[in-house]
């Protein structure tokens, strides 16, 4: 009989692991209560006030990793999400599968503590932090199921590519234009200590109102802070984008495969801040 700690670490088909959460060591709850306290004093109100609720609404600050036993319930009571374990990035295929299915795979690991500040694959504090708490919005939660969907059928169609970019201007780099000015939804931008202000304050990137196909069309920085940053006016805007017919949308993608760089700045853009690009000089 296999023994349980080991079965527990074995990926399921969809590549779901047990969280385990008895097994994460003091230090590692310390380094998420740092991470906590660090990044809610550098958002300071930049983010989105949905982001805020969900925070509150999970008790996400109540010190420690995240239980999931303690969190879910919460999160499918009012949305019907759930966050699952996974040992690490999972095909894109399982991803959108997740997705259509109201399941948010996190990575189970914590960052050490000498990668505050950078870490190449999204950690358990990207993952709840950084994306959980809008998933407690119930527009913002159907948006990522219909995400979700569309990344299955998109799949079929070759435009992994396309969707990748939308997936990172909107969820993980994504700002909103409220009666406040702009604020960040993107979780890598609110689980950032330097981009979440550098997203809002910094002269260097442009701040372009969001279009779909712009987006589906521009290619993104791995490496350091975005060039550009696309703002939308509300989740049920976003929402909107992803319940239409992408059949033509694909197919002009498909005949026109020229790709935008991340700093251009377009005629038909509209421009809400013209940057300087002098962090990417």
């Amino acid at each position: 009989m296999l023994d349980p700690v080991i079965a527990a670490q074995i990926p399921a088909d969809d590549f779901t692991i047990e969280q385990r959460w008895a097994q994460y060591t003091p230090d590692e709850h310390r380094i998420w209560d740092l991470l906590y306290e660090r990044q809610i004093s550098a958002l300071k109100g930049r983010a989105v006030c949905e982001f805020y609720a969900g925070l509150e609404a999970l008790n996400l600050g109540s010190g420690g990793v995240p239980d999931l036993e303690i969190i879910n319930p919460k999160l499918k009571a009012l949305t019907g999400w759930e966050v699952v374990m996974v040992p690490h990035l999972v095909p894109d295929l399982v991803f959108f599968d997740h997705l259509a299915n109201r399941r948010f795979p996190a990575g189970r690991f914590l960052r050490k503590a000498n990668q505050l500040d950078y870490l190449e694959e999204p950690d358990i504090f990207h993952d709840i932090f950084g994306h959980v708490p809008l998933l407690t919005d119930p527009v913002f939660a159907d948006f990522m199921q219909a995400h979700g969907k569309g990344g299955v059928r998109g799949h079929r169609r070759g435009m992994l590519t396309q969707l990748a970019r939308l997936y990172w201007y909107t969820v993980e780099f994504g700002l909103m234009e409220t009666a406040d000015g702009l604020r960040i939804y993107g979780a890598g931008i609110v689980s950032s200590f330097g981009e979440s202000v550098f997203s809002l304050d910094n002269p260097s990137p442009n701040r372009i109102r969001f279009e779909l196909e712009r987006v589906m069309r521009t290619n993104y920085r791995i490496d350091d802070f975005q060039q550009s940053y696309f703002a939308i006016s509300s989740f049920a805007e976003l929402f909107k984008t992803v319940g239409q017919d992408f059949g033509d949308l694909y197919q002009r993608l498909t005949d026109n495969q020229q790709a935008f760089n991340p700093d251009d700045v377009l005629p038909d853009d509209t421009i809400i801040n013209l940057g300087t690009q002098i962090r990417a000089a």
